[in-house]
């Protein structure tokens, strides 16, 4: 029998972002990050995730934090350890379209501060909302990886997911990920899945999925073994549910075959007792909860990631509707068809979910339309995979004329505008990207943050007045 070749499977850890965005609402602080990175240094991880996706917003709202300062403490902490960051296309870590001169302004200051790989994805996979980011990270001599937002529908066919990594591969990625975010991708399902892409493209491939449904370990087996090379696990105190596997399963799993990690479980095992009393905190004040530690396999009965399926529950316990949670959960897959079948991710699933929760509530379809479905159905978001319902688009826009261009290359350049309007609090020039995504928020921090230094020279001021008895 022929000797199987030998290709050690990689591995991205995400317990410093996705993991506890997936657990405790983005909650972990910089200063519980920072005791461990040594040892987790030492690991030989291909990358640790550890910024972007939600850690930008809940580091300046919930935590008080500045979330490039952040950056730059984990890259002073992590000398042998490529960074990564998770980064929304045209959406940068916000939710609404930005200017050319923005988004590649935010590319240039990440990389600045230490960021290695940027993860850039499109709810809609309208790669024209990727193209600037991509050529910016180029620019900057980082690592542009672009994520397809895996989903399931008609048009979601295997030469679908082919043509467009093809077009992902040309437009200069240096690698691929299938961003499973829902956890729909199933054992056998992967091995197609890869082995197609393998047959389309030359870059590397990483395969990023949440265990909601309880097949996660067995799709990245599967997928590893068809050709994947690269894999995103969490450390086994904030793994599993709503989270990605186990890093020291995955490890254990591969040991001793050709696809062998390498990486050392006695080290693994000393950073896992580190977070493992972070859990338990988390746990015992209510912020961890049960309910996203289990499998939820309606997930790939509706096609609903798990955050979205909680979102959905807490909209009708606040409207006094929960008996109307099965017609919702129905009416879902109905909303996305009409919407051109888009991928369920941030910001799509909010989009679909909330006009499926009004669709049953007010017991007429459409008659109740928010702001951001009539923005969807205008274009303003892309181009679907899939066109609209034509009749519901009219019932829903009226005779507004749909965008058909990228959103972007309607969008004036603001930076300078930006500048302009937040200079009071300018400290450094990041301040001006945090107040382009979140502006509202970022002036309470700058407040916050002026408001502690009055505070600190007030006691440095205090202490060199006080005299001391001879």
């Amino acid at each position: 029998m022929a000797e199987t070749k030998k290709k050690p499977i990689k591995i991205t850890e995400t317990i410093l972002r996705d993991a506890h965005q997936s657990l405790i609402a983005t909650r972990m602080t910089t200063e519980q990050m920072l005791p461990i990175i040594d040892k987790m240094d030492q690991v030989g991880y291909h990358a640790v995730e550890c910024w972007g996706g939600a850690t930008f917003d809940a580091s300046l709202r919930f935590l008080k934090e500045d979330p490039w300062e952040r950056l730059r403490k984990l890259r002073d902490g992590f000398k042998n350890t490529k960074l990564q960051m998770l980064f929304r296309g045209q959406n940068i870590l916000g939710y609404n379209h930005y200017a050319d001169d923005v988004v590649e302004y935010f590319v240039q200051k990440s990389i600045a501060n230490g960021i290695d790989i940027i993860r850039i994805f499109d709810c809609l996979n309208d790669i024209r909302n990727l193209e600037t980011a991509v050529k910016a990270a180029n620019k900057e001599k980082g690592h542009a990886q672009i994520a397809l937002s895996y989903t399931l529908g008609d048009a979601y066919t295997l030469d679908y997911w082919k043509d467009i990594a093809k077009k992902i591969e040309d437009m200069g990625a240096k690698s691929l990920c299938i961003k499973d975010m829902a956890g729909l991708l199933t054992p056998y399902k992967a091995t197609e899945l890869v082995t197609v892409l393998k047959e389309a493209v030359e870059i590397p491939i990483d395969l990023h999925t949440h265990y909601t449904s309880g097949v996660a370990s067995m799709t990245y087996m599967k997928a590893v073994e068809a050709g994947c090379d690269i894999i995103d696990t969490a450390m086994s105190p904030f793994a599993l549910g709503t989270s990605q596997p186990a890093t020291e399963v995955m490890v254990e799993t591969f040991r001793g075959t050709p696809y062998d990690t390498g990486l050392d479980q006695n080290l693994l095992s000393e950073i896992a007792e580190y977070f493992r009393p972070l859990r338990e905190e988390a746990l015992e004040s209510g912020l961890m909860n049960t309910k996203v530690l289990g499998v939820n396999i309606n997930t790939l009965r509706y096609q609903v990631p798990g955050g979205m399926l909680s979102n959905l529950v807490s909209q009708l316990k606040e409207m006094g509707q929960e008996d109307k949670y099965e017609q919702v959960l129905e009416e879902v897959p109905r909303v996305r068809k009409d919407f051109g079948e888009p991928p369920l991710v941030t910001p799509s699933s909010q989009i679909v979910g909330t006009q499926a929760v009004l669709n049953v509530v007010s017991g007429e379809r459409y008659k109740m339309v928010t702001k951001e479905s009539k923005k969807l159905l205008s274009g303003e978001f892309g181009q679907t995979v899939k066109p609209f319902d034509p009749e519901v688009q009219k019932k829903c826009i009226g005779d507004t004329e749909p965008i058909t261009c990228r959103p972007a290359d309607l969008i004036e350049p603001q930076l300078e505008k930006l500048e302009a309007e937040m200079s009071q609090w300018k400290e450094q020039d990041e301040d001006v990207l945090s107040y382009a995504l979140f502006p509202q928020v970022a002036v309470d921090f700058f407040k916050y943050r002026e408001a502690q230094r009055t505070k600190v020279d007030a006691t440095l001021a205090d202490k060199e007045n006080q005299t001391y008895p001879v």
